[in-house]
């Protein structure tokens, strides 16, 4: 790795809490993710069920007639897609119309088939994010002593887990999960420590995307009011050389993560 890379954001759901709705066609899907390669998407993560908090979930049937068309239409145009997902089914279809990264919020511990769907894909590499339950009740395990100590090894544990499922350490990458049950100062001191995840020796990719933790930082309420404050995580991320940032918008963080990158030369 020689830079910070940015994932773009393409939700296909009415709830998502920052775009839900907006791209729900699959015509309307697909232009949103040829405008964030225009801006220089590295990566394009896409996702057909919501986890914001409190969100209901969908059936895999949904999920799968979201997601499946909109990565083979990106895929012919060049785009290297990461498929957002905690079912094993919806990651076998994403991987055989061409996606090359699995997002999953949970880890593999939503669907104990996943880890066998990754480990039969050895060139597609796996997101494992930090998870302590699904999003109608996960604010409820927001519970820790020391979220920094607790949030790494059970990332660990995840590590653990998945290589004896035959994933390959080749595959991983790992995602704190800012956000997810956690509170505010949970995900401050997190950002303040990831360097302290990055000792897990795995790629590290950090979604802080207008969260509501940054509106509470700057008193704003809208998603779309929170972008400047996203931009200055992603000079840090970048600064201490994170793997990926996870964003909405594409463009700005890419011009951040150059400044920080002549600063380093």
């Amino acid at each position: 790795m020689s830079r910070t890379l940015v994932m773009g954001i393409l939700n296909i759901t009415p709830d998502s809490f920052a775009d839900g709705g907006k791209y729900l066609s699959k015509a309307d899907a697909i232009s949103q993710g040829r405008r964030l390669i225009a801006e220089g998407a590295d990566i394009i993560d896409i996702g057909g069920e919501s986890t914001r908090p409190g969100a209901e979930r969908v059936s895999e049937e949904t999920e799968l007639e979201r997601v499946i068309p909109v990565v083979t239409e990106l895929v012919k145009d060049g785009a290297v897609i990461s498929v957002d997902t905690m079912r094993a089914e919806v990651a076998k279809q994403g991987i055989a119309s061409g996606a090359t990264y699995i997002n999953d919020v949970s880890g593999g511990l939503a669907d104990e088939k996943m880890a066998k769907v990754i480990a039969s894909n050895q060139k597609v590499q796996y997101i494992a994010m930090h998870w302590r339950g699904h999003s109608k009740e996960m604010q409820k395990q927001a519970l820790y002593e020391n979220v920094v100590t607790e949030v790494k090894d059970e990332l660990d544990d995840r590590v653990t887990s998945l290589l004896k499922s035959g994933v390959s350490p080749e595959q991983i990458i790992l995602d704190p999960g800012i956000g997810f049950a956690k509170e505010s100062e949970h995900n401050w001191q997190i950002l303040k420590n990831i360097e302290r995840f990055q000792m897990l020796g795995y790629p590290i990719l950090v979604g802080v995307s207008r969260k509501r933790f940054l509106g509470e930082l700057v008193n704003a309420k809208e998603p779309d009011k929170r972008e400047a404050a996203t931009i200055a995580l992603t000079a840090e991320l970048a600064r201490v050389k994170v793997w990926a940032v996870r964003t909405h918008a594409v463009k700005a963080h890419q011009d951040a993560i150059s400044v920080i990158e002549r600063l380093r030369k």
